[in-house]
């Protein structure tokens, strides 16, 4: 079968090779991919810029069928539509895996970088991290899950928007057009969305055929005045960082209400950023710093994509083959495009 693997270490390094098809280990199945997406995790796997075990198969965010069972799987049959967590490898021992965190165990090895993952027509997953994608359910959506799992876990179930919570998300990216439809969907009054003129001709244009209530170019409005006009100067309820750029995290504080919540999502890839830590100190502010997804958060999104709460569909800008891998990173590194999904047919 055709896969797409990081071969060794290095920027690039990444190539279509035909590779055996794998068999499932006793407990895990062997699922036929039907749709996978592609993540900024694979992006910075292209640049060297995140861990990984070459050579291995890159993608985790997927949807397909069980073409196979291994020995002792139970409650799946083949055929059965599925998603699946990428938390592979967890240890099941340690205090984090015990306490039901297996997304941050150190022993966490995850398709796509520690394992190989699912651009490709089949993977093996754990038959216990599956989950039922219901028929309603396109195969385009259902690759999308995963990050919509994520979205579900840091701002519904960390951060808790509240009912009535005005939430400003900073960042029009996937993260933050998913972020919006869940604040949204969970409760909250009003929901703002902020991003940059490289936003301007696509990002922010699907955020406002999403209904986000409030779609601002800072380079056009001061998002700061018009959050105080919005809330009578109190300021956002939750802040909701999906960018990783550097000023938004100040403008994070900036915009947050006294003791307000800031949910943390984007990552700067730097080894420090200046901070007005002691703005925060004086508002009083709860951050919240996070990553991956819990077991829960996985039913939650996949309800909420199923009830039209979150259009997944609407994200998807290119699908193509496995073969034209290269020019959709470059179509995604360039903001030409918002999610991209590989089908490995």
């Amino acid at each position: 079968m055709l896969a797409l693997q990081k071969m060794e270490k290095g920027v690039g390094n990444i190539e279509v090779r035909d590779v055996p098809e794998p068999e499932p280990q006793p407990g895990w199945v062997k699922i036929e991919v039907k749709a996978a997406a592609v993540c900024g995790t694979d992006i910075h796997i292209r640049h060297d810029q995140f861990p990984y075990w070459p050579p291995v198969t890159l993608g985790h965010e997927f949807s397909g069928v069980i073409a196979e069972l291994g020995e002792g799987v139970e409650g799946w049959e083949v055929g059965d539509r599925v998603v699946a967590e990428p938390h592979t490898l967890a240890c099941e021992q340690c205090w984090l895996c015990r306490e039901g965190h297996v997304q941050i165990c150190a022993d966490k090895r995850s398709p796509g970088w520690g394992i190989d993952g699912a651009f490709a027509k089949y993977v093996v997953m754990d038959s216990k991290l599956l989950h039922r994608l219901p028929d309603s359910v396109s195969f385009d959506a259902g690759a999308l899950a995963e990050p919509t799992a994520n979205t579900v876990h840091d701002v519904g179930e960390r951060a808790k928007v509240e009912p009535e919570d005005f939430v400003v998300v900073l960042g029009p990216g996937p993260i933050g057009l998913l972020a919006a439809q869940v604040a949204k969907a969970t409760g909250a009054r009003e929901v703002m969305i902020v991003g940059t003129p490289a936003d301007a001709d696509l990002r922010l244009p699907l955020a406002e055929k999403l209904a986000i209530d409030h779609v601002v170019n800072l380079a056009e409005d001061s998002p700061v005045e018009l959050v105080e006009e919005l809330t009578d100067g109190r300021g956002a309820d939750l802040v909701v960082e999906c960018s990783g750029a550097a000023p938004a995290v100040n403008s994070a504080i900036e915009l947050v209400r006294k003791k307000g919540r800031i949910c943390v999502i984007g990552m700067t890839g730097q080894d420090e950023i200046a901070v007005r830590w002691d703005d925060a100190i004086f508002k009083g502010i709860d951050m919240y710093f996070n990553i991956s997804t819990s077991y829960t958060s996985w039913d939650r999104a996949i309800s909420m994509i199923e009830k039209g709460k979150v259009d997944a569909d609407s994200l998807v800008t290119h699908r193509e083959p496995l073969e034209n891998w290269e020019s959709v990173f470059d179509a995604l590194e360039e903001q030409q495009g918002i999610k991209a999904l590989l089908i490995p047919e």
